[in-house]
Parts: C-alpha cells; sequence; structure tokens
C-alpha cells in the first residue's frame, strides 16, 4: 500500500561506499541533516540558498527512506556519505549555528512532484568542480542574492510543478519487512501489499502466474507466483516471503514503477533512435545522456547486475558505474564510456524489452490532479474519473463501497472517498485534495496494470 512519507526519528548512515566494509551509525534525522548541510554548504550564504540547500538535502535523504533504496538491496543502512552516490556526513564533526537553526525549523519539510506521494530525488551539485541537471549550489546562492526565494530557488532547479510539504510529522522508523515469513496461511495486509505487487511485476514478467483473488489470504496461487518470483531472480524457491523475497519484491517493483514513469521525462520512450550522436563520459550533460539513462533504467530491471540509476542528464559516477556493469554483463570493454558499440548493444536490449511488454503499460498511466479540490457538491469529469478509479479499486479493496460513476460528488462518493483516505492512512476528510488524488491514482495504476494478462500467462484461475 501507499503508505504517506513521515520524518523518522533516526536514520543509519553507512560511512562509505554502499559495498564498502565501512562503519554504520544511526542518529536523529534532524541532526543528519545538520551534519550534511555544514559539510555541503556555507554558513556566510545568503539564508535564502541555505534554507533552498536544505530543502533539497530533507527531499534527498527522505526518498532514500522512504523507497528502502539500500534495505530493498539486502544492505542495513539507510544512506551512505559516499558523495559519488550520496550527501556527505562526517562524523562528529562541528555543526554551524545559523545552520543548526534553520534545520530545527524546517526540518519535516520536503519537496515533491505535484500529484505525487513520493519525496521528490532532489538531486544537486556544487555546480563549479561537478554539474548535474539539480540544484546548483553555488548557483543558488547567487540566485538568492539576487534575490529569489528558497521556493523560487527551488523551483528555478526542479521545475514549477514542485510543492513544498510542511509540518510532516516524525515516526519511528521501522523497515518494512513483516516480523514473521509470509507463507501458505499467512493473512493480513502484508500478504495483500505483496499479491498487488506480484501481480503488477508479473505484466513484465509474464512467466509469474496472476494471482486473480487479491483478497490478503495467502493461497495456493500466492504460492506459486512466489515460488515462480523466486526461480526467476535466484532466490529459494520455498514459497515463503522472508526478508530477501520481501526486499526482492520491493526492489523489482520499484524498478518496474519507475520505468511506467520515465515518460514524464519529456522522451518518447518509442521514438529513441538507434542512431549514435556522440561518444559520452563521465562529465558528459544533455538530452542524450537521459536517454542513456533511460535505456539502463530499464535494463536495470530484468538484468540485476545493471543498477538503478537516477535520471538527471548528467553523467556522474552513478552513471558510470551503471555503464560498466552493463558493458559487463554483455560482454563489452568495462570502460565506462558510451561508445558506438556499447550504445548498439543496449539499444537492442531494451528494444527486447519493449517488444516483450504490453503496449498498455507503456503508455497507461493514471490522470493528474486536476488542479482543484472535490468535495460534497462538485460536479464534472474529474469527479466522474474519481469514482471510476474509486470502483476500480473496490474490487481490490471491498472496504471501498461502490459509487455510481454520475460526475456529481454525493454522499456515496463521500462515503467512498472517506474510506478510501481510512484504508490507506490519510485524515478521512471525504475531500479529494492533491494527496488523495495522487494516492489513488498511484494505487489504481499499480492494480489496473497488475490486472493485465499477456498472452499465454496463467490468469490465476482456471479457463473452462
Amino acid at each position: 500500500m501507499a503508505e504517506l512519507p513521515f520524518i523518522p526519528e533516526t536514520i543509519t548512515v553507512h560511512l562509505g561506499p554502499p559495498n564498502s566494509y565501512a562503519e554504520n551509525v544511526t542518529v536523529p534525522f534532524a541532526q543528519y541533516i545538520k551534519n550534511v548541510a555544514s559539510s555541503e554548504i556555507y554558513p556566510t550564504w545568503n539564508e535564502n540558498a541555505i534554507r533552498a540547500n536544505i530543502y533539497a538535502q530533507i527531499s534527498y535523504a527522505l526518498n532514500r527512506v522512504y523507497t528502502e533504496y539500500y534495505r530493498s538491496q539486502n544492505y542495513d543502512f539507510d544512506i551512505t556519505n559516499d558523495t559519488s552516490v550520496d550527501q556527505s556526513f562526517s562524523k562528529g564533526r562541528d555543526i554551524f549555528e545559523n545552520i543548526s537553526q534553520i534545520v530545527d525549523e524546517i526540518f519535516n519539510s520536503y519537496i515533491r512532484r505535484r500529484g505525487s506521494i513520493e519525496p521528490l530525488f532532489a538531486q544537486y551539485c556544487n555546480g563549479t568542480t561537478s554539474v548535474c541537471d539539480g540544484l546548483s549550489q553555488w548557483g543558488s546562492q547567487e540566485l538568492a542574492e539576487n534575490g529569489l526565494t528558497p521556493f523560487a530557488i527551488l523551483q528555478n532547479y526542479y521545475g514549477n510543478d514542485i510543492e513544498l510539504v510542511e509540518n510532516t510529522p516524525v515516526e519511528g522508523i521501522e523497515v518494512s519487512v513483516p516480523l514473521r515469513p509470509l507463507e501458505l496461511g499467512s493473512s493480513g495486509n502484508d500478504v495483500k501489499l505483496i499479491q498487488t505487487r506480484l501481480n503488477r511485476i508479473s505484466t513484465n514478467y509474464p512467466a509469474i502466474p496472476k494471482i486473480a483473488n487479491v483478497n490478503g489470504f495467502f493461497g495456493q496461487t500466492t504460492d506459486e507466483a512466489v515460488r515462480r518470483f523466486q526461480e526467476i531472480f535466484d532466490l529459494t524457491p520455498d514459497g515463503r516471503v522472508g526478508k530477501a523475497t520481501w526486499y526482492k519484491i520491493q526492489f523489482i517493483y520499484n524498478g518496474i514503477k519507475q520505468i511506467n514513469s520515465l515518460g514524464s521525462e519529456g522522451i518518447s520512450l518509442n521514438e529513441i533512435s538507434r542512431q549514435f550522436p556522440e561518444v559520452l563520459g563521465e562529465g558528459s550533460n544533455g538530452d542524450f545522456v537521459k536517454i542513456i539513462q533511460l535505456l539502463l533504467d530499464y535494463v536495470s530491471v530484468y538484468e540485476e547486475t545493471v543498477p538503478l540509476i537516477a535520471i538527471t542528464g548528467y553523467y556522474g559516477p552513478e552513471t558510470t558505474e551503471a555503464v560498466r556493469a552493463f558493458q559487463s554483463s554483455y560482454g563489452l570493454i568495462p570502460d565506462g564510456i558510451m561508445g558506438e558499440k556499447t550504445y548498439s548493444v543496449l539499444y537492442d536490449v531494451y528494444r527486447g524489452i519493449i517488444a516483450s511488454i504490453p503496449p498498455e503499460i507503456i503508455s497507461e498511466s493514471a490522470a493528474p490532479y486536476p488542479g482543484r479540490e472535490l468535495q460534497l457538491g462538485d460536479e464534472g469529469e474529474d469527479v466522474r474519473t474519481i469514482q471510476e478509479y474509486l470502483n476500480y479499486l473496490s474490487q481490490t479493496y471491498p472496504e471501498i463501497p461502490y459509487t455510481e460513476p454520475t460526475g456529481v460528488f454525493g454522499t456515496d462518493t463521500l462515503a467512498a472517498v472517506s474510506a478510501f483516505q481510512n484504508l490507506f492512512g490519510i485524515t478521512p476528510s471525504g475531500i479529494v485534495g492533491v494527496l488523495t488524488w495522487s494516492s489513488i491514482a498511484e494505487i489504481y495504476t499499480e492494480v489496473s496494470l497488475g490486472n493485465i494478462v499477456a498472452s499465454g500467462q496463467f490468469p490465476g484461475f482456471d479457463i473452462d
């Protein structure tokens, strides 16, 4: 289920590259941000620049926590202090007083895209020795000196479709894996979550049978889907969802979810050309770098040796390592450079993946937030859309009552909206604001795409 982001009380930092034998330290989240900000920026900068940078640092860290980026890869930490992939953190360093005061004021605020739940993966760089498509730290100082507010600075780098979420609750961080393995006979919301995500994954991996009855009960069809998933991803095929299987499902699901949203990058995935324009390497930037990153992310979902990377348009160390991993997996010289031969192989692998995916997966997405709240008494196509989404979800979540899709927001729609909000941890106001709309849209997309049955795929029930 799409749990809402919260500010963790603590965060665990790995003091080195992800796969290094280095110390882990667990510190209060606010203290972590103070350390990062004191390590990354100057306390003498314009306060608006400092605030903009801190918002980006908070959002970056929260994205790592919210997606369980490292824990889903079986690491026992939330983030690293390796600046080639994460943020600078120096154990025991002194904290600047003005930075400490600002963090205390805003540490429970973060950036997200309008219509999205997930904290923005707010990449940034110093703007001098390294550049990227995200926030430029020195550039933010110049913008602040020119009178821009913190939010205007963030919009300058991340676009006008961002918003600032404030007063986010602080909760004790808990890993999502159940305390006990899930197996035949298990029941509950964790089972329903696994069933929904396996169905979504199986649309891209049709060898995994569909689970026709997503009811939160771990029956025979769920057992068969779990075993097939485990076989595909080199896990012990015992049908039990323990820590390794739970996080592998989450990691693959996150990758597939990113694939579904890649069209929002402004590049049509069906129109990517085989033509190779130029050799790329570390330090390159531009639209072709973004295309390379898009293709690598597609491959990463199917080739686990290739890491999932951020789509930034900047060819940094993460992109270099992803290219090296791809080259090693496909018998190429692992130099980390995107030359004509590497691109040709990457393109062919990508086209092979595209050919195996039902076309509706690439194009299907829920409607974006219409820009206005919907509530009792409202009418129009936006109301009808949310009614149709809720009715579709009611087939999987019977707690949501059916409402006639009339386009009129009546008491039955109010009841359905409130039931959804209760089910997914949103204050049950009965009003469809941006948070409720984006939650409904995300879960609708997850369930509807998961119900697509590929040719020859077992649909989860016997066909007479």
